[in-house]
Protein backbone atom coordinates (compact mmCIF):
# COMPACT_ATOMS: atom_id res chain seq x y z
CA UNK A 1 0.00 0.00 0.00
CA UNK A 2 1.56 3.33 -1.24
CA UNK A 3 1.65 6.19 1.17
CA UNK A 4 0.31 9.95 0.18
CA UNK A 5 3.59 11.78 0.11
CA UNK A 6 1.58 14.59 0.28
CA UNK A 7 -1.13 14.25 3.30
CA UNK A 8 -2.17 17.69 3.76
CA UNK A 9 -3.35 17.54 0.37
CA UNK A 10 -6.57 19.29 -0.20
CA UNK A 11 -6.58 20.62 -3.40
CA UNK A 12 -9.04 18.14 -4.95
CA UNK A 13 -7.63 18.93 -9.01
CA UNK A 14 -5.11 15.39 -8.56
CA UNK A 15 -1.96 17.14 -8.45
CA UNK A 16 -0.65 15.73 -5.20
CA UNK A 17 0.58 19.30 -4.10
CA UNK A 18 1.42 20.56 -0.44
CA UNK A 19 -0.93 24.03 0.54
CA UNK A 20 2.97 26.04 0.17
CA UNK A 21 3.92 23.98 -3.61
CA UNK A 22 0.15 24.79 -4.64
CA UNK A 23 0.55 28.88 -3.71
CA UNK A 24 3.97 28.86 -5.11
CA UNK A 25 2.10 26.92 -8.96
CA UNK A 26 -0.59 29.50 -8.45
CA UNK A 27 1.60 32.22 -7.68
CA UNK A 28 3.98 31.68 -10.74
CA UNK A 29 0.88 31.31 -13.16
CA UNK A 30 -0.80 34.61 -11.65
CA UNK A 31 2.53 36.52 -12.73
CA UNK A 32 2.18 35.63 -15.91
CA UNK A 33 -1.28 37.19 -16.36
CA UNK A 34 -0.31 40.25 -14.51
CA UNK A 35 2.37 40.62 -17.11
CA UNK A 36 -0.24 40.94 -19.99
CA UNK A 37 -2.51 42.93 -17.93
CA UNK A 38 0.31 45.46 -16.68
CA UNK A 39 1.75 46.02 -20.13
CA UNK A 40 -1.08 46.86 -22.09
CA UNK A 41 -2.77 49.64 -18.82
CA UNK A 42 1.05 50.70 -18.68
CA UNK A 43 0.82 51.93 -22.36
CA UNK A 44 -2.39 52.99 -22.05
CA UNK A 45 -1.80 55.11 -19.08
CA UNK A 46 1.38 55.99 -20.55
CA UNK A 47 -0.21 57.72 -24.03
CA UNK A 48 -3.45 58.75 -21.99
CA UNK A 49 -0.82 61.04 -19.74
CA UNK A 50 0.67 62.67 -22.82
CA UNK A 51 -2.30 64.14 -24.25
CA UNK A 52 -3.10 66.76 -21.82
CA UNK A 53 0.25 68.13 -22.99
CA UNK A 54 -0.64 68.77 -26.66
CA UNK A 55 -2.45 71.58 -28.03
CA UNK A 56 -5.90 70.41 -29.29
CA UNK A 57 -6.11 68.97 -25.04
CA UNK A 58 -6.35 73.33 -24.47
CA UNK A 59 -9.11 73.72 -26.87
CA UNK A 60 -11.22 70.36 -25.69
CA UNK A 61 -14.75 70.82 -24.43
CA UNK A 62 -15.88 70.55 -20.94
CA UNK A 63 -17.54 67.27 -21.47
CA UNK A 64 -14.60 65.42 -23.07
CA UNK A 65 -12.14 67.23 -20.43
CA UNK A 66 -14.38 65.56 -18.31
CA UNK A 67 -14.52 61.79 -19.64
CA UNK A 68 -10.61 62.33 -19.74
CA UNK A 69 -9.93 63.15 -16.36
CA UNK A 70 -12.04 60.32 -15.42
CA UNK A 71 -10.20 57.76 -17.99
CA UNK A 72 -7.26 59.10 -16.82
CA UNK A 73 -7.89 58.47 -12.69
CA UNK A 74 -9.61 54.99 -13.67
CA UNK A 75 -6.03 53.97 -15.46
CA UNK A 76 -3.78 55.21 -12.58
CA UNK A 77 -6.13 53.18 -10.46
CA UNK A 78 -6.08 50.17 -12.55
CA UNK A 79 -2.26 50.69 -13.12
CA UNK A 80 -1.78 50.83 -8.88
CA UNK A 81 -3.83 47.94 -8.81
CA UNK A 82 -1.90 45.48 -11.54
CA UNK A 83 1.35 46.54 -9.71
CA UNK A 84 -0.20 45.97 -5.89
CA UNK A 85 0.64 42.22 -6.26
CA UNK A 86 4.56 42.42 -6.52
CA UNK A 87 4.62 45.19 -3.60
CA UNK A 88 2.35 42.86 -1.71
CA UNK A 89 4.67 40.16 -2.33
CA UNK A 90 7.67 41.81 -1.82
CA UNK A 91 5.98 42.92 1.86
CA UNK A 92 5.50 39.80 2.92
CA UNK A 93 8.08 37.35 1.46
CA UNK A 94 9.21 35.34 3.73
CA UNK A 95 6.26 35.54 6.59
CA UNK A 96 5.11 31.87 5.67
CA UNK A 97 1.78 33.14 4.32
CA UNK A 98 2.11 32.53 0.35
CA UNK A 99 -1.63 31.33 0.32
CA UNK A 100 -3.18 34.20 1.47
CA UNK A 101 -0.59 36.53 -0.63
CA UNK A 102 -2.22 34.48 -3.20
CA UNK A 103 -5.41 35.39 -2.64
CA UNK A 104 -4.86 38.60 -1.96
CA UNK A 105 -2.68 39.12 -5.29
CA UNK A 106 -5.86 37.42 -6.69
CA UNK A 107 -8.14 39.67 -5.63
CA UNK A 108 -5.79 42.79 -6.52
CA UNK A 109 -5.34 41.63 -10.23
CA UNK A 110 -9.46 40.97 -10.77
CA UNK A 111 -9.92 44.28 -8.96
CA UNK A 112 -7.19 45.79 -11.65
CA UNK A 113 -8.55 43.93 -14.84
CA UNK A 114 -12.21 45.54 -14.38
CA UNK A 115 -10.88 49.08 -13.49
CA UNK A 116 -9.11 48.17 -17.02
CA UNK A 117 -12.03 47.38 -18.64
CA UNK A 118 -13.26 50.70 -17.59
CA UNK A 119 -10.09 52.64 -18.94
CA UNK A 120 -10.95 50.91 -22.29
CA UNK A 121 -14.28 51.69 -22.73
CA UNK A 122 -13.77 55.51 -21.15
CA UNK A 123 -10.35 55.95 -23.35
CA UNK A 124 -12.68 55.17 -26.45
CA UNK A 125 -15.83 56.80 -25.47
CA UNK A 126 -13.18 60.02 -25.34
CA UNK A 127 -11.25 58.72 -28.79
CA UNK A 128 -14.65 58.21 -30.34
CA UNK A 129 -16.10 61.50 -29.47
CA UNK A 130 -13.21 63.64 -30.97
CA UNK A 131 -12.86 61.84 -33.78
CA UNK A 132 -15.96 61.49 -35.36
CA UNK A 133 -18.88 64.15 -32.76
CA UNK A 134 -21.31 61.21 -34.46
CA UNK A 135 -24.40 60.21 -32.49
CA UNK A 136 -23.09 56.53 -33.18
CA UNK A 137 -20.13 56.92 -30.73
CA UNK A 138 -22.30 55.43 -27.61
CA UNK A 139 -23.00 52.36 -29.70
CA UNK A 140 -20.26 52.02 -30.78
CA UNK A 141 -18.69 51.81 -27.64
CA UNK A 142 -21.54 50.01 -25.72
CA UNK A 143 -20.66 47.04 -28.65
CA UNK A 144 -16.97 47.22 -28.21
CA UNK A 145 -18.15 47.02 -23.75
CA UNK A 146 -20.25 43.86 -24.96
CA UNK A 147 -16.78 42.30 -26.10
CA UNK A 148 -14.98 42.86 -23.72
CA UNK A 149 -17.55 41.60 -21.00
CA UNK A 150 -18.34 38.57 -23.24
CA UNK A 151 -14.40 37.74 -23.81
CA UNK A 152 -13.33 38.52 -20.10
CA UNK A 153 -15.56 37.55 -18.13
CA UNK A 154 -18.60 35.65 -20.07
CA UNK A 155 -17.09 33.24 -21.30
CA UNK A 156 -14.84 31.94 -18.81
CA UNK A 157 -17.65 32.18 -16.19
CA UNK A 158 -19.48 29.85 -18.99
CA UNK A 159 -16.23 27.56 -19.51
CA UNK A 160 -16.14 27.76 -15.57
CA UNK A 161 -19.87 26.64 -15.22
CA UNK A 162 -19.83 23.63 -17.80
CA UNK A 163 -16.47 22.01 -17.57
CA UNK A 164 -15.95 22.12 -14.21
CA UNK A 165 -16.38 18.86 -12.97
CA UNK A 166 -18.61 18.46 -9.92
CA UNK A 167 -16.88 17.05 -6.54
Amino acid sequence: MSQDPHPGDNSGDGRNETPEEQADRQWQELIQEIRVAQTGVQILFGFLLTVVFTPYFQGMQTPDRTIYIVTVVLGALATGALIAPVAFHRMVSGRRIKPEAVQWASRLTFVGIVLLLATCTAALLLVLRVATHDALVPWLVTGVLSWYLACWFGLPLWARAHHTSRR
